[in-house]
């Protein structure tokens, strides 16, 4: 079981990791029932990129670490990210990154980008 978002973009939030919520971060224009609805468009398209780029150098070197660890493997244990001493703070930056990414190109792609995420 998980929590998804859906609409002009889809994805599955991270277990135990990733909010509902993680795409406020970006901006955005937030609406609440059960889910809450997403709308980006270009006007948004400078303060997502920004906080994109503020992960990118957060996370650092370690964003190489993740990218090659999931790279061989779908799943992790707290152990697999004490062994690459990777944070679970880390890796939620590393998670909400990309949904960052994914808004950032569906906004490029199509001038704006809607979707719920469960709550």
């Amino acid at each position: 079981m998980g929590r998804y978002y859906q609409g002009d973009i889809n994805g599955k939030f991270w277990f135990g990791l990733q909010s509902s919520d993680a795409a406020s971060r970006f901006g955005g224009e937030e609406l609440e029932p059960s889910y809450i609805s997403y709308h980006f468009n270009e006007d948004h398209l400078d303060e997502v990129n920004e906080e994109i780029k503020f992960i990118e150098e957060k996370l650092g070197d370690n964003k190489k670490i993740i990218d090659d660890f999931f790279n061989k493997k779908d799943s992790y244990s707290n152990k697999d990210l004490e062994d690459i001493n990777i944070s679970q703070a880390m890796l939620s930056d590393y998670a909400d990154l990309g949904l960052g990414i994914q808004i950032r190109d569906c906004i490029v792609e199509n001038g704006d980008c809607n979707f719920d995420a469960e709550l």
